[in-house]
């Protein structure tokens, strides 16, 4: 058991704006405060503008990233740094010289990784870069990924025993009092960033299938959109007769959405991926998932039980007939949708994730 008050320093995105890794750093926080046996300080590192360029190199990056080191001197005075740093060579090499300051002074290190493209992009590294991003990321003591299949993001720097998995949650409030209306029809809700990689082409054009050949349907579609892809994907939606985009959802109203939907579609095939929260909001109200077989989703879903893989070749067809089969079939769509809260009760809920959470920082 750790000594009451033991500091913590974590540094990582915080909201705003709203990701699946700023959101759990918000809650990890606030169970870790809440547990009072730690007392937590934060360096937000969260980059304001939006854009699909995850990874690369820009000058006002840069400079962002320097002016967060003002809080260096804070390594100094924690027992223990927790970080989620990027899976980029630029997303590791920045939380480096935190890294190398807490290993200097003897600090244990807690580094949690939300995807699966860090040990590929490291396995794609040589020379300098390489070895960089290995010597940073060696000094970890602990590793935290979301499920197991996502170990080998940590493998090659730390030893197997010291990889903890730890999956995501869904807050409180999207699963308490969860009394989602039983209407007929289909009502698709898409929940995310509006990126390629996250498959937002992909679903409106199984969306237009629908509409072109007559299906009937409502879809909302909620998230932020890179500005230089808003104007293309404004005009697709505005092509769709029973699609509207909702904007950024929070709170309230997000809760509001899913308790709408009973279709959640996410076809992504985004290269930074673990476990995305919405999944897990979506199942605890009742939604089917038709997602894809990517990253860490596997972990968490099965295909035909919590709804349906798609193939991303072939995946504006395949969403729009297994849409069709939904309609369809009804009482499939409902019995699902109770299945899936309770799936999500059993395994994701907010008490279940402070408690894992809590083991790894006592153990």
């Amino acid at each position: 058991m750790p000594k009451k008050g033991k500091k913590i320093l974590i540094i990582g995105p915080f909201p705003e704006p709203i990701t699946g890794v700023s959101l759990a750093n918000k809650v990890v926080a606030e169970v870790l405060r809440d547990s009072n046996e730690y007392r937590v300080r934060i360096i937000n590192t969260s980059y304001s503008r939006f854009d699909e360029e995850v990874g690369s190199f820009s000058l006002h990056k840069f400079l962002f990233n320097l002016s967060f080191y003002l809080g260096l001197w804070r390594v100094l005075f924690c027992d223990i740094l927790y970080i989620t740093p990027g899976q980029t060579f630029y997303g590791v090499l920045k939380y480096a010289g935190f890294v190398y300051v807490s290993s200097l002074s003897r600090k244990q290190i807690i580094t949690h990784i939300h995807g699966n493209y860090l040990g590929r992009e490291y396995q794609s590294l040589r020379g300098l870069r390489k070895r960089l991003v290995k010597s940073v990321l060696s000094k970890t003591t602990t590793g935290i990924v979301l499920s197991s299949s996502l170990r080998n993001n940590m493998s090659p720097f730390i030893k197997q025993e010291a990889i903890k998995v730890l999956p995501n949650f869904a807050q409180d409030y999207i699963a308490q009092s969860n009394k989602k209306k039983q209407e007929p029809g289909l009502r698709v809700i898409y929940l995310s960033n509006l990126m390629r990689e996250k498959g937002i082409f992909h679903l409106l054009g199984a969306l237009q299938i629908l509409e072109d050949t007559k299906v009937p349907y409502e879809a909302r579609i909620a998230g932020a959109i890179d500005k230089n892809q808003k104007s293309h994907i404004m005009t697709l939606i505005s092509k769709l007769e029973n699609t509207s985009y909702v904007g950024v959802v929070q709170g309230e109203s997000k809760k509001g959405l899913l308790q709408w939907g009973n279709v959640f579609t996410l076809p992504t095939f985004y290269k930074m991926e673990g476990q995305p929260i919405s999944i897990l909001e979506a199942l605890a109200t009742k939604n089917v998932i038709i997602t894809t077989a990517h990253a860490g989703i596997p972990d968490i879903l099965t295909d035909q039980e919590h709804g349906f893989f798609i193939d991303i070749s072939n995946a504006e067809e395949e969403i729009a007939s297994k849409f069709t089969h939904l309609i369809n079939s009804p009482e499939l769509l409902a019995s699902m949708g109770e299945g899936n809260e309770a799936y999500f009760q059993e395994n994701f809920t907010l008490d279940i994730f402070k408690n894992k959470l809590l083991n790894i920082f006592e153990s």
